[in-house]
């Protein structure tokens, strides 16, 4: 499953499209697109408005899409979040490839983006497929010493049974844990985001915003790994301008443009 010659690292050409120099038109496409979601625009509409306005290359489309959101979204998912010292004794349902996937990518020195909501993700998907590489296992080992630390009294971490490779991937966590002594339950789901969902009373562990709209108490996993074990991560903020509504209102006072 891994290829020592493979790295979740930065896409070509991801230097000039995330460049300091680009940055200020993507958060503003941020702040526009969350914005219009906020008034009820569809989000391939709005996004395709928004990424046709600053004429935007299909990479920088997903990353705006990736850190926009309703102010009701980022206000309610602020509220719920929990710090990692609040794990202690709790049973933790964890997102398991939205959550490798980020800290793969934070290892292999590929871009990670920090939305409106203050979350953590990376620009990563997987369609189906999943190939292990170089950072496989030390993400994973990386992930146990972390939730260790915080010592909750399980962890559950779901994975798409669908996504080929997904059988190793749980193989691969189950005897790591057991040579560490975590209390994990690694489990093949057809639908994780249902059943992290599900998982009542327990902390959610993910990034992903539909999961985070729906879940009760959350944290931000992958976030705190790559804080502990890629310090040097790059990570953008795409999320820090004006309050939407202050930015829009502005220009539009502004005569546009």
């Amino acid at each position: 499953m891994t290829d020592n010659d493979k790295h979740r690292g930065r896409a070509p050409g991801d230097e000039p499209l995330f460049a300091p120099a680009a940055l200020e038109v993507l958060r503003v496409a941020v702040a526009e697109l969350s914005w219009l979601l906020d008034r009820g625009y569809s989000q391939r509409a709005a996004l395709t408005l928004v990424g046709d306005h600053h004429e935007l290359r299909a990479r920088q489309r997903l990353a705006v899409l990736r850190c926009a959101c309703g102010e009701a979204e980022r206000v309610s998912r602020q509220a719920r979040r929990l710090t990692l010292g609040e794990l202690r004794g709790r049973e933790v349902a964890v997102d398991g490839f939205n959550c490798l996937i980020t800290v793969e990518a934070a290892l292999g020195g590929g871009l990670l983006l920090r939305g409106r909501d203050g979350v953590l993700r990376d620009l990563a998907s997987v369609h189906g497929s999943y190939r292990g590489v170089a950072e496989t296992e030390p993400a994973i080992r990386a992930m146990g010493a972390v939730l260790a630390s915080a010592a909750p009294a399980v962890v559950r971490i779901f994975l798409d049974r669908p996504v080929s490779n997904s059988g190793r991937v749980r193989q691969l966590m189950e005897v790591v844990a057991a040579q560490a002594g975590w209390p994990w339950q690694v489990r093949l789901a057809d639908n994780p985001d249902r059943e992290v969902l599900a998982s009542t009373g327990w902390v959610a562990a993910s990034s992903d915003g539909a999961i985070l709209d729906r879940c009760g108490p959350w944290v931000a996993l992958s976030e705190a790994i790559v804080a502990a074990h890629a310090p040097a991560a790059w990570i953008v903020d795409l999320g820090g301008l004006d309050p939407p509504g202050a930015l829009i209102d502005r220009r539009i006072s502004d005569g546009g443009g």
